[in-house]
């Protein structure tokens, strides 16, 4: 009879999610997580970005009805079971998955998940939405280290059908497949790597965009006639530096920096991509980067 009960709840657990961050990726996720049939829980210590994470949700969802690509039922069922919370505790209560999606700082998700351990069960996923930090060292001060997983989205989250799930030096086979089963239910198209500097995505979109940055600075071509290479030469859907824009020139800088520490020169961030950030250029949120927006 217990265990009967037990199982129930487990499967019940396994129906709510909590997304934690609510900035571009965070609501991005909750968003599809929704849309998907799961519970979602999206928290920010931040009300106003909640409010702003909400707002853009619905504008979305709106979206995707007027171009036909979602149903009204379904984006009304996918608002109705997504809810907006500051309180970490709340967002956790029985959330079967946990995926934080905060800046790309290793000692913030560590301690968010270091304390989202202690506040789920012992079976509940861990996930961590970075592109370029080392899983291993996010899970080193969890409870349960096997249970944390890499889930790589990519921008935006909605529209992108890649999910780059990455092993940890601890991360358990059973959490790559929850991790593989959610991505699918969340209509995305899982690859699996192993936890190195750069995963496999960014590592070869970083170095791409790198080097059309130091072909704009050189004067070899304009950035739209970069992108425009790319997109017509190699059939990429959208170019390296328009790309960046989207991605955020000052992320763009963090991951450069960091590959350029762990893989040498070869990530070294050119002046124009320092000098940019450091005038607030920093793409499409800023309004200006590479292009105006």
């Amino acid at each position: 009879m217990n265990e009967t009960m037990s199982e129930s709840v487990g499967r019940g657990r396994q129906q709510v999610m909590a997304v934690i961050g609510a900035g571009t990726m965070g609501h991005g996720i909750a968003q599809v997580a929704a849309l998907a049939g799961y519970e979602v829980r999206l928290q920010d210590v931040d009300a106003e970005a909640l409010e702003k994470a909400m707002a853009r949700v619905r504008a979305q969802l709106d979206k995707g009805v007027e171009l036909g690509k979602v149903e009204e039922v379904d984006r009304d069922a996918a608002l109705g079971r997504l809810r907006a919370t500051p309180d970490a505790a709340d967002a956790m209560a029985d959330a079967g998955t946990v995926i934080e999606a905060v800046p790309e700082n290793l000692e913030l998700k560590r301690r968010i998940l270091a304390a989202a351990a202690e506040r789920v069960a012992p079976d509940t996923l861990l996930a961590t939405n970075t592109s370029s930090l080392s899983i291993t060292a996010i899970a080193e001060p969890v409870q349960g280290p096997e249970r944390v997983v890499g889930m790589h989205f990519f921008n935006p989250v909605h529209i992108m059908q890649l999910l780059e799930i990455v092993r940890g030096d601890r991360t358990a086979p059973d959490a790559i497949e929850r991790a593989r089963e959610v991505g699918e239910r969340m209509g995305k198209t899982p690859i699996v790597v192993s936890d190195s500097p750069g995963f496999a995505s960014s590592r070869l979109g970083i170095a791409l965009g790198l080097e059309a940055i130091r072909m704009v600075e050189a004067g070899v071509a304009s950035p739209e006639d970069i992108d425009r290479a790319m997109e017509l030469g190699y059939r990429h859907p959208m170019g390296p530096l328009r790309l960046t824009d989207l991605v955020g020139l000052d992320v763009r800088l963090e991951i450069a920096r960091h590959l350029h520490r762990e893989l040498g020169d070869r990530f070294s961030p050119p002046e124009l991509l320092e000098q940019l950030v450091e005038e607030g250029k920093l793409g499409k949120k800023s309004g200006r980067g590479f292009y105006a927006w």
